[in-house]
């Protein structure tokens, strides 16, 4: 596997985005199917905000301040991920707004997914060059053991208020 952090980022996104059409896939009457994929839904996306919250964005931000803009709008798009996600975690899967609060959630995610691989990671790789993104890259697979995985664990709500109150 590589350790380039882009490449283990867009892997990230791969998983993400196929669990989200599992989800659009899974039919009207999938309760149980849909409450099981949003459960991996919400970990896959707790892990890979808090990578990219401690590991990535501050280092883009501190080695190119001309992404300054991108990595601040980063992180609201993250912040709103993560009350989604909290709120999801909360609900039961025959809950009225579950389906239309996971497609607001896949909606977001998507667009930022997007921003990220078309505009972002190409800005990225050109300003730090491989030998920094394999050493962030590093970093991010060590601190992936650690990372958080429910929205409820103590890291990953502290993530959701340093995004309020930074």
């Amino acid at each position: 596997m590589s350790t380039d952090a882009i490449v283990i980022l867009k892997e990230d996104h791969k998983t993400i985005k196929k669990l989200f059409r599992e989800f659009q896939n899974a039919g009207e009457n999938a309760g149980a199917e849909k409450g099981r994929l949003v459960k991996r839904i919400i970990e896959e996306l707790t892990v890979h905000t808090y990578l990219e919250n401690e590991v990535m964005y501050p280092e883009v931000r501190k080695l190119l301040p001309d992404l300054e803009d991108d990595v601040l709008e980063s992180y609201e798009e993250h912040h709103v991920a993560d009350v989604l996600c909290a709120e999801l975690y909360a609900m039961d899967a025959g809950d009225e707004r579950f389906d239309a609060k996971t497609t607001v959630l896949i909606e977001n995610v998507t667009h930022h997914i997007d921003e990220e691989e078309q505009d972002w990671f190409p800005q990225v790789r050109e300003g730090l060059g491989r030998k920094q993104l394999q050493e962030l890259g590093v970093r991010m697979t060590e601190l992936r053991e650690k990372a958080p995985r429910s929205p409820a664990q103590p890291s990953a709500l502290k993530k959701a208020v340093d995004a309020v109150v930074d």
